[in-house]
């Protein structure tokens, strides 16, 4: 069983940018497909950004691409999110996820352990 925690999340200006980093315990991240997914409130839970198993190979919701960046830091045992020109759209509760298939799941459903989430709130 794979803990995750995330962090990073804050409140920031419009145009600014924001790092996550979701730390894993119990297992290495490079034997995970790891997801980042975002809530904001009365919406559903939406697929960001993942990495594959191993490889490294990340894929992206297509509203993100460009903005969203997914990479894994073997030393720390983190997966990271990049997220640059922030607007108050991205305003959301961020979760990361690992599964244990080897291509990253977009489907919440397909994802078995999750963290708690961290609030990013984006000011106009």
């Amino acid at each position: 069983q794979v803990q995750l925690v995330e962090s990073g999340g804050g409140l920031v200006q419009a145009g600014g940018s924001l790092r996550l980093s979701c730390a894993a315990s119990g297992r290495t991240v490079s034997n995970l497909a790891m997801g980042w997914f975002r809530q904001a409130p009365g919406k559903e839970r939406e697929f960001v950004a993942a990495i594959s198993r191993g490889g490294g190979r990340a894929s992206y919701a297509d509203a993100m691409k460009g903005r969203y960046t997914i990479s894994r830091d073997h030393a720390k045992n983190t997966v990271d999110l990049q997220i640059h020109i922030l607007t108050p759209e991205d305003t959301a509760v961020y979760y990361c996820a690992a599964s244990l298939t080897v291509v990253p799941p977009t489907r919440p459903y397909e994802y078995a352990s999750w963290g708690q989430g961290t609030q990013v709130t984006v000011s106009s």
